[in-house]
């Protein structure tokens, strides 16, 4: 591109929206919350308890408005929410932090030297001591249950016999001339980046230094944690520090098209190679947990090979040489992470459910299931003697940290880190609905009221539909798609949980698979028609649909098959064209499972569902919005796109981000996306059209 065609693009993109951050909100008078609201957030991550109970140490980040990005430290708060104070303060990212197993100090990540390496802060004070100076970054870390080693994720060439090596050939390849790359096999490149032939693998070194990282998963040509999104949890050390278990992939050639994680034990020394324990499972393996007393290890499992979306069953295996008992076999929900109680005897595990993400307790000797906190969206749950302490967000609020009683009840807070931001902010009110939807099912929808709601006006509609497709539009803070910006632009915002969502049983979930424009379609019509009959406030005829992912494939399929449904529609990284999907895409085990096999092996499975197929019934302006780091959908579907609705002359804009990915991760950039995309949905919904 061309400075001049560059300049004048930019020129055109700031008329709509302003590239840089505007000052911060807090100190003025009561507003609708909006896009530099969102940003403003801090976020809490990572809550980490501490071995008597009483702290929690969290990551918190805050947005850096000069430097266009966000800026992470670590704080702490008692579990009576008598105090919270900051423990680092440095401009490096601090991550990952984890409690010596006296309590005494709390090792964490930190960027301060120039390269991602553990670092050590006593609680008694003084200044962050460097733990580990290795000439590679540390992605995660774990420390050992006597506080003696730890455990380091690094990515390295698995064929190197020493970190010297690695570095080596990073360094040979920057010095090459010439930048060509050669490929033998798929996964050249995933989520966001090419690949290079470098696996992420654990090291074992002690804390004291002193010797050489021991690169426990010697030559294996997998990853932990997994890419892209994996982290500590999917690794552990044996109860007496000996060894570690953890999750990975070997599946040669087939990895592109297999869910096959397992879960590997392995001495801490390296001394053997690692051990299969999860021989008899070809889907998915992970999350191990041990019990208190060593006796047992928990963890996640999937039952159907090449399906991402399966339920996840919590299961049991004696430790170290026992059998193996499925926990939930009959609980048709899927947990996403859980904890032991200090007995052993109870497991507290999140699962998403009815639009949330619920606090439930399992009996580990019945598998009895209680649910002890049903709304908001529950993160990282933990027994502290007599409470629970977790982390919780909804539609009106980020996180924020609680304690609970054992059985859910008196939930207070523990900390209010965004009180100052919250308390000049108007929000509109959420509120759960059913309908009946395809086959005559249930459906769940959400929909949130326009700030400063009245009941005697008419409001234009913002019709959320979201991604997965086996995803669900749940009752969270989000970063991306909230609600609330719409509500605040005077949108009455509705978002069904279409069949195809999770948190409805598993049948529920499989049933948009072979299916991704049908009954999906059909829940989406029926609930937007029972939201309008019931709520006559909301005007239907000034309506925009808007989503990504597969929620920006059924905006491209809405386009096609409800051509008469909106007046305006924004698609988000959207599928495009299904046998582009299969050939660009590169989680191959997604299109395969969803349609059937391989596209010449079930060519009408992939096209009867193709919005491509349907560009002749294009009416409706659009919005087109992609990143050129989007290798999941890639880039072409966004052209394609956008090449169909300009060649039939339907009025439509291309928003291109040159360095997202599948997501908008920039802050400039994110508020450049929404005041686009609130632009153009006050374009086409205006009162006379």
């Amino acid at each position: 591109m061309t400075l001049i065609r560059r300049t004048f693009l930019l020129m055109v993109l700031g008329s709509l929206a302003p590239l840089s951050l505007p000052p911060s909100a807090r100190g003025q008078e009561s507003h609708p919350f909006n896009v530099h609201d969102l940003w403003e957030m801090d976020r809490i991550s990572d809550p980490q308890l501490s071995p008597g109970g009483d702290w929690v140490v969290f990551g918190l980040s805050s947005l850096e408005r000069e430097e266009n990005r966000r800026s992470s430290d670590l704080w702490m708060a008692r579990v009576d929410g008598s105090t919270v104070r900051r423990l680092t303060t440095h401009p490096a990212a601090e991550f990952n932090p984890r409690w010596a197993p006296d309590g005494s100090a709390v090792y964490f990540l930190s960027t301060r030297s120039g390269s991602s390496q553990v670092w050590r802060i006593q609680l008694t004070g003084g200044e962050a001591q460097q733990v580990t100076d290795l000439p590679l970054d540390v992605g995660s870390m774990a420390l050992s249950p006597e506080g003696t080693h730890l455990a380091v994720s690094m990515e390295v060439f698995p064929s190197c016999p020493d970190l010297a090596c690695t570095v080596r050939r990073l360094e040979e390849g920057e010095a090459r001339m010439s930048s060509g790359i050669l490929y033998d096999g798929l996964f050249i490149r995933h989520w966001d980046r090419w690949e290079d032939g470098r696996r992420s693998h654990l090291f074992v070194l002690p804390v004291d230094g002193g010797s050489e990282p021991t690169d426990v998963m010697g030559g294996m040509d997998g990853d932990c944690p997994s890419m892209p999104f994996g982290g500590p949890e999917e690794y552990t050390f044996t109860p007496d520090g000996s060894g570690l278990v953890f999750t990975a992939r070997l599946a040669g050639a087939e990895e592109p098209w297999s869910t096959d994680f397992d879960l590997y034990v392995v001495p801490a020394d390296g001394s053997r190679e690692p051990r299969l324990l999860t021989t008899q499972n070809r889907a998915w393996d992970t999350q191990p947990v041990f019990s208190p007393d060593g006796a047992a290890l928990a963890y996640l499992a999937m039952e159907r090979p090449g399906f991402e979306a399966d339920r996840f069953r919590i299961v049991l295996m004696e430790w170290p040489e026992g059998g193996v008992r499925v926990l939930t076999r009959d609980w048709d929900r899927s947990p996403s992470s859980m904890a032991f109680s200090p007995d052993g005897g109870t497991l507290l595990v999140t699962a998403q459910n009815l639009g949330n993400t619920s606090l439930f307790a399992v009996a580990v000797e019945s598998g009895e299931v209680r649910e002890l906190i049903h709304e908001g969206t529950i993160r990282s749950p933990a027994f502290a003697g007599d409470d629970l302490v977790f982390g919780m967000d909804h539609f009106q609020s980020p996180v924020e940290l609680y304690r609970a009683n054992l059985d859910g009840t008196g939930v207070e807070p523990i900390t209010a880190v965004n009180a100052d931001k919250l308390s000049g902010i108007r929000f509109g009110d959420p509120e759960q609905i059913t309908f009946r939807g395809a086959e005559d099912a249930e459906v769940y929808a959400w929909l949130v009221k326009p700030v400063d709601f009245d009941a005697s006006m008419r409001y234009p509609v913002a019709f959320i539909i979201h991604g997965g497709p086996q995803g669900s539009s749940s009752n969270t803070f989000h970063y991306r798609w909230n609600p609330q910006i719409y509500a605040a632009a005077g949108f009455a915002t509705l978002m069904v949980d279409f069949h195809g969502s999770t948190g409805y049983g598993q049948d529920f979930t499989d049933a948009i698979t072979g299916d991704w424009g049908g009954k999906p379609l059909e829940d989406l019509q029926k609930g937007l028609g029972a939201a309008l009959d019931r709520y006559r406030w909301m005007e239907g005829d000034r309506a925009c649909a808007l989503g990504a992912s597969y929620g920006g494939y059924m905006i491209n399929w809405i386009a096609g098959n409800w051509p008469d449904g909106f007046r305006c529609l924004v698609n988000h990284d959207g599928v495009f064209d299904q046998r582009i999907m299969y050939y660009g895409t590169e989680e191959l085990w997604f299109p395969e499972w969803e349609h059937g096999g391989t596209y010449w092996e079930n060519v009408e499975g992939f096209e009867r569902h193709n919005p491509a197929m349907h560009v002749g019934e294009w009416s409706t302006p659009m919005l087109v919005i992609h990143g050129a780091l989007d290798f999941r959908v890639p880039l072409e579907h966004g052209i394609g796109a956008f090449t169909a609705l300009q060649r039939k002359g339907i009025p439509s804009r291309f928003l291109f981000f040159p360095d997202e990915n599948h997501w908008v991760l920039s802050p400039a950039n994110g508020v450049l996306w929404h005041e686009t995309v609130l632009g153009w949905l006050e374009r086409w919904t205006k009162e006379e059209g």
